[in-house]
């Protein structure tokens, strides 16, 4: 997912002053400004304090797009579907698989009874079709579910159809996605056409007791349906600096750190500390994909000879090693290789290629292509990598190519990102349900396509504008199959994308979070999520 938005970021000073005062909340009359009512009583175990890196803007699920807003509404409400830390699917608030009939087109499932949301309203078929609908009519990614699905049925109290504008053969990963989190409708009866911004009401382990973009304070949900917490709540802190968030782990003001936006060189040292048992670490699931978005339809980039020669000048381990002491994979495809059906095309270095295919587009000797990368700056990988690529391409092909960098803030450069603004741009994504197709559409998908030029679509909005004759066909063709046909379709589509090389893979993220002793390892579902509700002290109820 996209990085949170800056607006709301305390300053250095200030956080530092508030994640300082965390651990007393419970003690002192600050308890009253952080929305806890009364005077908050001694516990033996208060809540862990959580950091992450950026603020919450909205944890409205059908607004909400970043991570750590994900993160939260995960903590507080539940899917239909889940996937489990071993990458297998398994029904959540659904109490089995969708049975599939008309030839794909229709789907029943038959949901979980004896649910409650927070506010004491009852979970059946008439709130999820609720909230499908509203995810449908308003959300900001409504094309995820509105492409696929044309009708939300009510069969009975507790069984749901679902008619499909054509077969959808990933319909329970795509229904495991966080943002179908289904809302009370009690709670959100005024606002079916728009989003409650501040506040949440599911069925979740925690429910919400105080939010601001910075603080969220979860407790737990005393008629949660499942596992209860094994703690006493929650306190999630967001942070805008890498800095202030390893400056209070290592100094106790946090219970545990959740950030893959660290400092490369603070993230080695808490691995370290990791090591020697001083911290706790936890990994999720490699399903984030750092990549540039190449501009392929005005000049110089919509020469295919040149898309390939930057292709073949990327030393994709030896990057890895410098930015990120080898803590990020090198990736050559667009699909987490994790994932069924996963391909990678891209090639590895070949600089003597390289230079052949910009000799026969005219350049080196004295003719240089000269480009811009745009990184961005509130990202601290981002710029390490921008350097690190324009220092090696110096070294090998200074007499051919000239990459000059610059940095842009994260929400200003995605509001200029599908208006064909940059050459280069590195970006990152993380599907919301880990499913090859929640890779592949968001990054080629086409409406409207003139030869290999996207005029419309997700390929134009995310920079690109690239697209191939029968590409979209070929897309739709892998969600309407299964087995191995899917995965054979799969890389087909991976493999024109890479002969294409509308985008540049680089890297892969894990999710990664230290714990400060005693508290649990931290551990992370299929989905990436931080498993929140399994985080306990020792000692603390299990």
């Amino acid at each position: 997912m996209l990085p949170a938005p800056q607006s709301h970021r305390l300053v250095p000073q200030a956080q530092t002053t508030l994640v300082r005062s965390l651990k007393s909340w419970f003690y002192i009359p600050l308890s009253l400004f952080l929305g806890l009512a009364g005077c908050a009583k001694k516990q033996e175990h208060p809540p862990l304090v959580v950091a992450s890196y950026g603020s919450i803007d909205t944890i409205d699920p059908a607004q909400a797009t970043t991570s750590s807003a994900m993160q939260l509404i995960a903590a507080l409400g539940d899917p239909l579907y889940g996937i489990n830390a071993s990458g297998q699917i398994e029904p959540r608030l659904a109490a089995a698989m969708p049975e599939l009939s008309n030839q794909g087109l229709r789907a029943v499932i038959r949901l979980r009874q004896g649910v409650h949301f927070h506010d004491g309203s009852v979970f059946n078929a008439e709130a999820m079709a609720f909230s499908l609908r509203r995810f449908i009519a308003i959300a900001k990614l409504s094309y995820v579910v509105g492409d696929r699905i044309t009708g939300v049925n009510v069969l009975g109290p507790y069984e749901l159809e679902l008619t499909l504008r054509r077969p959808f053969s990933p319909l329970a990963v795509l229904l495991s996605s966080t943002s179908l989190t289904p809302v009370s409708p009690k709670a959100y009866k005024n606002h079916q056409r728009s989003f409650l911004t501040g506040g949440f009401v599911g069925t979740g382990p925690y429910q919400l007791s105080f939010y601001s973009p910075q603080l969220q304070r979860l407790k737990p949900f005393n008629k949660y349906w499942g596992a209860k917490a094994r703690n006493n709540g929650v306190a999630l802190v967001g942070m805008g600096s890498s800095t202030t968030l390893f400056g209070a782990l290592n100094a106790g003001d946090v219970d545990v750190l959740l950030s893959s936006s660290l400092e490369p060189d603070q993230q080695r040292a808490l691995h370290q500390k990791a090591t020697r048992g001083v911290l706790k670490e936890g990994v999720g699931p490699a399903l984030e994909i750092g990549y540039l978005s190449v501009l392929s339809d005005r000049p110089p980039l919509n020469r295919l000879r040149l898309r390939k020669a930057l292709a073949l000048s990327l030393n994709r381990p030896q990057i890895s090693g410098r930015v990120s002491d080898n803590i990020r994979d090198p990736l050559y495809g667009l699909v987490p290789p994790s994932l069924p059906g996963a391909s990678a095309g891209w090639p590895q270095q070949n600089i003597p290629a390289a230079r052949q295919l910009l000799k026969q587009e005219g350049y080196c000797g004295t003719k240089r292509l000269e480009l811009n990368l745009t990184y961005r700056s509130n990202v601290p990988t981002d710029r390490l990598f921008a350097l690190t690529w324009q220092e090696l391409l110096s070294t090998k092909l200074a007499d051919c190519l000239q990459l000059s960098v610059t940095g842009m803030e994260s929400t200003t450069a995605y509001k200029q990102l599908g208006d064909g603004a940059f050459q280069l741009m590195m970006l990152d994504w993380s599907g919301d349900y880990p499913d090859p197709d929640n890779y592949l559409v968001p990054l080629l998908a086409c409406k409207r396509a003139q030869g290999y030029v996207c005029k419309e679509g997700e390929s134009a909005a995310s920079g690109s504008f690239w697209s191939a004759p029968g590409l979209q066909e070929q897309l739709i063709a892998t969600e309407e199959i299964s087995g191995p046909g899917r995965i054979k379709a799969l890389k087909t589509v991976q493999q024109r994308a890479a002969q294409g090389v509308p985008y540049l893979p680089i890297w892969l993220v894990r999710s990664r979070a230290w714990a400060r002793p005693p508290v649990s390892t931290p551990r992370f579902d299929g989905s990436g999520r931080l498993l929140l509700a399994d985080l306990h002290r020792q000692g603390e109820a299990n």
